[in-house]
C-alpha cells in the first residue's frame, strides 16, 4: 500500500467533485441505468407505485390542460417522462448520462411516445424555448453545491412563461439528523457495482456545516485509486422558501413528498411547487 490509500477516507473540503464524469463511465453507467429500472428499488429512482401515484398527483395539481409544455429535469432514463407524456403533457427531458438518455429515446421510439430528449448538463441549459411547467424530482437539486443550486435556479427561471410552475424535492432536515458519520470498507472479490474485476470500496459517510452531506466511496484496485464524492445538502421548509424566494419564485405549496402528501417535520423529504412571477 502507498500513502494514498491510507489517506483516501481523509474528509476533503466542502463539495470537492469527482474527477471525470462516473454517470458516463462505461462499466458505471451500466450499473446505474439497472438500478433506474429495477421497479422494486428505491435508491436510483422510487418505486414504480410511487412514480405512479405522483404523477396521478401531479395532474392534478398542475393540469396538462393549462401547463402543457413540460421540461423535466435530471431525466434519467424516462421514466417519470413517460408517465408525463402518457398523462397527456409535451414533455422535454434533460439529462448529462448519455446512456441514460440513449435508453429514453429508444424506449420512446419503441412505445410511439413523441418525447424529445437532450444530453445535456443542465447547469448549462440553454434551450431557447420556454416551458409551462419544470420538474425536478428524486432530490437532484440538493446533490447540487450551493453555487450550482443557484445556477439551476436562474436557468428554470429563464425558461418558464410568467407564471409558469417550478416542482422539486429534497431530503429534509430529519434525514440530516439521522444521518451517521462512520467509515466501513468492502472487499468486491467479483466485481460489483464501481468496477467489474476485483477492488475494495472504502467508503467515508461525513457531516459539514449548512447541513450538508458526503458519501466519499474511495475505489483501491491493482492499478488504481479513486475517489468519489456524493454530496447532499438537506433543507428546512424555512430555508427550501429562502432559495426558491432567492431565485424570485413564489411558493404556491409546500408538501411531504412529490404525491401530494401533508408535510410534518418528521417527513425525509420536503417538496415545494414554486411559480415564476408575471
Amino acid at each position: 500500500m502507498n500513502s494514498s490509500t491510507f489517506t483516501s477516507l481523509k474528509k476533503p473540503p466542502i463539495y470537492t467533485k469527482s474527477k471525470g464524469e462516473f454517470w458516463n463511465d462505461e462499466y458505471i453507467s451500466k450499473q446505474m441505468l439497472k438500478a433506474h429500472l429495477n421497479p422494486e428499488f428505491d435508491g436510483a429512482s422510487r418505486k414504480i407505485t410511487f412514480i405512479e401515484k405522483s404523477v396521478a398527483w401531479i395532474r392534478e395539481l398542475v393540469p396538462c390542460s393549462k401547463y402543457s409544455l413540460l421540461l423535466d429535469i435530471g431525466c434519467g432514463p424516462g421514466i417519470y417522462a413517460e408517465k408525463f407524456a402518457q398523462a397527456g403533457y409535451h414533455v422535454t427531458g434533460i439529462d448529462f448520462s448519455k446512456r441514460s438518455i440513449e435508453y429514453a429515446r429508444q424506449s420512446a421510439l419503441n412505445k410511439k411516445w413523441s418525447i424529445s430528449y437532450l444530453y445535456k448538463n443542465y447547469l448549462e441549459m440553454n434551450l431557447n424555448e420556454i416551458f409551462d411547467f419544470c420538474t425536478m424530482i428524486y432530490c437532484d437539486y440538493g446533490a447540487l453545491s450551493t453555487k450550482d443550486r443557484q445556477v439551476i435556479m436562474n436557468k428554470i427561471y429563464h425558461h418558464l412563461k410568467p407564471g409558469g410552475k417550478l416542482l422539486l424535492d429534497v431530503f429534509s432536515m430529519k434525514r440530516f439528523y439521522d444521518f451517521q458519520e462512520q467509515q466501513t470498507w468492502e472487499l468486491c472479490h467479483n466485481g460489483g457495482f464501481w468496477r467489474k474485476d476485483e477492488y475494495i470500496a472504502l467508503n467515508g459517510f461525513y457531516k459539514y456545516s449548512d447541513n450538508v452531506t458526503l458519501e466519499l466511496i474511495s475505489i483501491i484496485s491493482k492499478n488504481e485509486i479513486t475517489p468519489y464524492y456524493l454530496w447532499n445538502t438537506y433543507f428546512s421548509k424555512e430555508t427550501l422558501i429562502q432559495e426558491a424566494e432567492q431565485a424570485g419564485f413564489k411558493v404556491c405549496g409546500i408538501f411531504g413528498d412529490v404525491c401530494g402528501n401533508i408535510y410534518q417535520k418528521e417527513c425525509g423529504t420536503i417538496a415545494v411547487l414554486l411559480e415564476k412571477s408575471n
